[in-house]
């Protein structure tokens, strides 16, 4: 834990000392415009193979592509956590978006996805979880009581999914995506996957397959951005 706040401030001093400039077009003095979280300002069924029936309901909020695709690499790739709040915000409305949709509660349990372990430590921590506990602020101070269980972990073995196709996707994380003991939500609780990039949806897939065989029912997958197909 210590490590993670010696990171999160290291990078803080970073924002602060470098010029703040979107990370989806560069414009000068904030770290992401209005007019590229326009990107990011819809809500997409997303429709994969591996998410036959019965998935939950899987959405993006935009395309892998143009802003929001250099922001989300920014933010996962490149150091840049002054993002995490911004997209943490765009998550939290999908959220709410969700909730009004298929008429939901508005009480939720968050479960990240899970980054490769060497990912993580390279970017200072899990960049999903780090979202999901700002998206749980945000929505619990709405009056939203929202809470985060971090309960996937990437085994060993997988590697970057970059340049996989479906297939060898699947291959990559088959019996990778593991639980962690005693880190579900309750029983009862209405239960969201989030991530930042759907591709094939194999991540997706054994998340929500691990969480099933622990009994964990996910009510929705939201994701920051899906690519076409």
């Amino acid at each position: 834990m210590r490590a993670s706040w010696l990171d999160d401030g290291l990078s803080g001093l970073i924002d602060l000392l470098l010029p703040l400039r979107c990370a989806g077009c560069d414009a000068p003095g904030t770290a992401w415009c209005r007019a590229c979280s326009a990107g990011l300002g819809g809500l997409r069924r997303v429709e994969r193979p591996l998410l036959a029936e019965p998935a939950p309901p899987v959405y993006a909020l935009g395309a892998y592509r143009g802003p929001a695709r250099r922001a989300v690499l920014a933010y996962k790739e490149s150091g840049r956590r002054n993002l995490a709040a911004p997209l943490a915000r765009h998550l939290a409305v999908g959220l709410r978006a969700i909730t009004a949709e298929h008429r939901l509660g508005r009480a939720w349990w968050l479960v990240p996805a899970p980054s490769r372990r060497i990912a993580s430590r390279r970017r200072g921590g899990a960049h999903m979880s780090r979202i999901a506990h700002r998206v749980a602020a945000e929505l619990t101070r709405a009056g939203w009581p929202t809470s985060v269980a971090d309960c996937l972990v990437t085994a060993r073995g997988a590697v970057d999914s970059a340049g996989l196709d479906a297939a060898e996707r699947v291959s990559n994380l088959s019996g990778r995506v593991l639980a962690r003991t005693g880190r579900f939500p309750p029983p009862t609780a209405q239960v969201a996957l989030i991530d930042d990039v759907i591709t094939t949806a194999a991540t997706v897939a054994s998340c929500l397959e691990v969480l099933g065989t622990a009994g964990v029912g996910v009510a929705a997958v939201l994701s920051l951005t899906a690519t076409a197909g």
